[in-house]
C-alpha cells in the first residue's frame, strides 16, 4: 500500500525545495492530504495548545457531552446512526474579526494560547498556498488575493474531542465529507487515532505523527484549479478507548470572494467540453454547503453552475 505522505519543509527555503515541491505536487494531485513536520511552529506550543485543550475538555466540555449522549440515548443504539456525530466540539474565529474574548469558559491563559496558535497557523496556511501556487504556475500570492474578498479571508478553528464510544460501528466521530474552504491545517491527537481518508475506494488512515501538521485541500481549492487538485472525502471513526483531540483550522475565501477556476489552469480541451468549474460568490457557496454537507460534492458544483447560468441570462435579458 502507498505509504501516506509525511514532508517536512525544514529545508524548504534551501538545496531541497525542488524536492520537497515535487512531494507537495504529488501529494495534492494524488491524495489531497499531506502532513507536514519541520513546519515552525513551535513544538512547545503545540504541547501547551494540547495540554490545555485537554484541560478544557474535562474540565468544561465532558459532563455536557455525557448529559447529551444520556438525553439522546445515543450510548444504547441498535441500528445506524446517520444524522449525529460522536463529537464534542466549539469553534473560534479569528478573520476577520476574532470572537476569542467573547467565548465563554476558556481561561485567559488558553485565549492568549490559541490566538498565538492562530497566527503561526495563519502564516504557514499562507506560506503553503505559496508553494501550491509555485507547483500550479501561477503568480506569488495569486491563492491568497483570490480568497480576498474585500475583508480578507475567513480563519477560524473547530476545537473538537472525540471521547470512547461503545458503539463505534453505529455512529461515527463525524461523517464523511469534504471540506468546503480553502486550505485546512490540523493539529491532530499523536496518540488515538481515528481520521480516516478515501482514496482508490478505500479508507485510509491518516497516521498520528507528533508535531505534526495535517494538510487538506477544500472545495474552493478543487474550484480555483478547475479540478487538478481535488477536495477528497475523509471522516472520523470513533473510538472505545481515549479520547481524540482535534484541532481543525480553516483558511477560507471572505465571505464576498468570487471563486472561479484560474484562467492559467483552464485547458483548451476542458473548455470544448464544458469541463469548467462554475464561477460563484463563497458565500452563496457556503449556505447550500450547510443543507448538503454529509453528501456528495459534485451536485454542489452543479448547483452553483446553474446558478451562474442564470445570472449570464439575466445579465443578458437586461442588457
Amino acid at each position: 500500500m502507498e505509504k501516506f505522505p509525511v514532508i517536512s519543509l525544514e529545508k524548504v527555503n534551501g538545496e531541497e525545495r525542488k524536492t520537497i515541491l515535487e512531494q507537495i505536487k504529488d501529494a495534492c494531485e494524488n491524495w489531497g492530504f499531506f502532513e507536514l513536520v519541520n513546519h515552525g511552529i513551535p513544538h512547545e506550543l503545540l504541547d501547551t495548545v494540547e495540554r490545555m485543550t485537554k484541560e478544557h475538555y474535562r474540565k468544561c466540555m465532558e459532563q455536557r457531552f455525557k448529559e447529551l449522549v444520556a438525553s439522546k440515548g445515543l450510548d444504547a443504539v441498535q441500528a445506524e446512526v446517520n444524522d449525529m456525530d460522536w463529537e464534542s466540539t466549539f469553534h473560534l474565529r479569528h478573520l476577520p474579526a476574532s470572537n476569542i474574548s467573547e467565548l465563554p469558559d476558556l481561561d485567559d491563559e488558553y485565549r492568549k494560547v490559541m490566538k498565538e496558535f492562530a497566527q503561526k497557523l495563519e502564516k504557514l496556511a499562507e506560506e503553503v498556498l505559496d508553494l501550491l501556487c509555485e507547483n500550479l504556475g501561477l503568480e506569488k500570492g495569486y491563492l491568497k488575493k483570490a480568497f480576498y474578498g474585500s475583508k480578507g479571508p475567513n480563519f477560524g478553528t473547530k476545537v473538537s474531542n472525540y471521547p470512547p464510544c461503545p458503539k463505534p460501528d453505529l455512529i461515527k466521530g463525524l461523517r464523511a465529507h469534504t471540506d468546503a474552504g480553502g486550505i485546512i491545517l490540523l493539529f491532530q491527537d499523536d496518540k488515538v487515532s481515528g481520521l480516516q481518508l478515501l482514496k482508490d475506494g478505500q479508507w485510509i488512515d491518516v497516521p498520528p505523527v507528533r508535531h505534526s501538521i495535517v494538510i487538506n485541500l477544500g472545495d474552493q481549492l478543487e474550484v480555483i484549479t478547475n479540478g487538478k487538485y481535488k477536495s477528497v472525502l475523509h471522516r472520523v471513526i470513533a473510538q472505545t478507548d481515549g479520547t481524540r483531540m482535534s484541532i481543525a483550522s480553516f483558511y477560507n475565501p471572505g465571505s464576498d470572494a468570487v471563486i472561479y477556476p484560474a484562467p492559467n489552469l483552464v485547458e483548451k480541451e476542458a473548455e470544448e467540453k464544458n469541463q469548467v468549474y462554475p464561477k460563484f460568490v463563497f458565500e452563496d457557496y457556503m449556505k447550500l454547503y450547510t443543507t448538503v454537507k454529509f453528501q456528495a460534492k459534485e451536485p454542489r458544483f452543479e448547483a452553483m453552475k446553474e446558478v451562474e447560468a442564470a445570472v449570464k441570462l439575466g445579465s443578458i435579458a437586461t442588457a
